[in-house]
Formats: C-alpha cells, sequence, structure tokens
C-alpha cells in the first residue's frame, strides 16, 4: 500500500508554509506522498478574494515543481458539490485501492472535527494527522512550523509590498503577472 496524505486546503495562495509542512509530515508521518488537494470554491462561502479554481491550482502546480513526493491534486474539484472530506475520501479510496490515505488537518480544523460530516466514520476508517496551527493547540510535535498565512500574503500584495520571502519564486512571478489580488 502507498501511504498518501492529504493535505487539503484553499491554497488562495499556496506559499511556503504549506511546502514545509508537507515535507515535514510526509516524513514525520511516514508517508510516501503527499498529495495538495485543492479544495474547489465553496458556491456557500464565495469571497471576492478566493481566486479561481484552476488559477489556485496552477500556482500549486507551480510551487511544487522539482519537490519529491508532493502532488498537486484537482480531484476534489471533479467531485460532486459540496465537497464534504467523507465523500472526497470514499472516493479515492474506491478509484486508488492501491492506496492508504491519511488526512492531514489542522489543530484549528481538529477542534471543530466532530460538527465535520460523518466525523466518526473518517475517524474509524483513516488515520488521521494533526499539525499544529496558530492559536489551535495540539498537533505533531517537533515540527518547524512557518507562521505564514494567505490571507496576510493577499494583504501584502494589496499594499505593494513584496511577497518573494512567503512564497515559492514561480508563484510570486505568476501572482504579478497576472496582477492577482491587487
Amino acid at each position: 500500500m502507498i501511504r498518501t496524505g492529504i493535505f487539503g486546503g484553499s491554497f488562495n495562495p499556496i506559499h511556503n508554509g504549506h511546502i514545509s509542512l508537507a515535507r515535514q509530515l510526509r516524513e514525520k508521518a511516514g508517508l510516501d506522498e503527499v498529495w495538495l488537494m485543492v479544495s474547489p470554491q465553496n458556491p456557500l462561502k464565495a469571497t471576492a478574494d478566493l481566486l479561481d479554481d484552476q488559477i489556485r491550482m496552477e500556482m500549486a502546480r507551480l510551487a511544487i515543481e522539482g519537490e519529491t513526493g508532493i502532488k498537486a491534486s484537482d480531484y476534489e474539484m471533479h467531485l460532486p458539490k459540496p465537497s464534504y472530506t467523507w465523500n472526497t475520501l470514499q472516493a479515492l479510496k474506491q478509484d486508488y485501492p492501491d492506496r492508504e490515505f491519511v488526512l492531514m488537518i489542522g489543530g484549528d480544523n481538529w477542534q471543530l472535527f466532530d460538527k465535520w460530516y460523518h466525523a466518526d466514520d473518517i475517524r474509524e476508517n483513516f488515520q488521521i494527522v494533526v499539525y499544529p496551527r496558530r492559536g489551535a493547540k495540539g498537533g505533531v510535535e517537533g515540527l518547524d512550523l512557518i507562521d505564514i498565512s494567505s490571507t496576510e500574503i493577499r494583504q501584502l500584495v494589496k499594499a505593494g509590498k513584496p511577497i518573494d520571502h512567503l512564497v515559492p519564486k514561480a508563484v510570486a512571478e505568476y501572482i504579478t503577472r497576472h496582477k492577482l489580488y491587487a
């Protein structure tokens, strides 16, 4: 079985903290791969700041070029909406029977996990790796977390300030070239 971590998010934009976390969790959780699962825009939570699914997907692909064991995935974008994690994990299990999927979530989401759709089923059927998040307790010990948020990056871009130190070079160039978040 190929142990595959599912690290979901809007990645709006993807940043160095996401990449570092994926690398570290891959090693600490004994995973063969980590799939960065770019979440589709939730029509019920549409915000002006959330970029189109394909643009966020392209930035994720650019961010992981040359990375070993980390892949950008648009899998969830092709599933029926709304996209509940339980449905995604069930579909992945069916489509990839040679893989064992491990859910990777932040401590902030873990605190709310009981409210998730089919939370008990997820707990019973899938390993869950919780990583620390700002303001949340718990998570895998010994991670070198880079305290960056996508919200802060969007604010910096809007203010005309540099983000090169916060996102992979290719992502910074893509954001500048396409005048995203400005």
